[in-house]
């Protein structure tokens, strides 16, 4: 785990953090503490091994870079060792996954095991087969994004609904992909924290959470 946050009280329910194509910059680290703050385990993943990208074809050379192992594997692992840590209270770890992350993190929830306890979205919409998919969704999406189309985030949530998953979502006004990561000009306190806080007691409500 590139990160690790352990809520004083030294234990609480996993949850796992995946960053954007950006890498895993200090707005991803910040919310593991913010998260830890709020009683839970969280952690943060590092898919590009310390790397960071400063401008968008940075961003694209280290997501498609070749790896030691698939993506998929390297979150699989992830999750287990989150949810096997000593200071989780439950082994089954909600996932937070931002832009690309959250592409990440829907892949997880659709293709158990581990399974996942909760799936947070942020700026992300994929659709694809929900069936095998038992975690609630919650997602946060920016008013205007050049990246999210409606296409998308309508055949991702006819999907959720025809998969019968417990799903919320909430936009934000006057915001644009990436208002949650404090390194981009997009970004959006207000709105960020208002996510946050409904991050928090979506996770908080989880079965076994808290």
């Amino acid at each position: 785990m590139a990160h690790l946050a352990v809520p004083a009280k030294g234990s609480g329910p996993p949850v796992l953090i995946i960053h954007s194509w950006w890498g895993l910059t200090g707005s991803f680290t910040t919310l593991a503490d913010r998260l830890a703050d709020a009683g839970f385990l969280a952690g943060c993943v590092d898919l590009y091994r310390g790397q960071i990208a400063a401008t968008e074809q940075q961003a694209r050379a280290l997501r498609s870079a070749r790896r030691r192992e698939p993506v998929y594997q390297t979150l699989r692992h992830s999750l287990t060792q989150l949810g096997q840590h000593p200071a989780a209270v439950r082994p089954d770890a909600a996932v937070i996954g931002f832009s690309m992350g959250g592409h990440w993190a829907v892949w997880l929830a659709q293709h158990p095991p581990p399974t996942i306890a909760a799936t947070v979205l942020f700026y992300t919409a994929r659709a694809g087969d929900y069936r095998h998919a038992s975690s609630p969704v919650l997602a946060h999406f920016a008013g205007t994004d050049e990246f999210v189309s409606d296409s998308a985030r309508n055949k991702m949530e006819r999907a959720i609904a025809r998969a019968g998953l417990a799903y919320s979502a909430y936009d934000y006004p006057d915001t644009t992909h990436w208002f949650a990561e404090t390194e981009h000009d997009a970004y959006d306190k207000t709105s960020t924290e208002q996510a946050l806080l409904r991050t928090i007691g979506f996770l908080t409500r989880r079965p076994g959470q808290g």
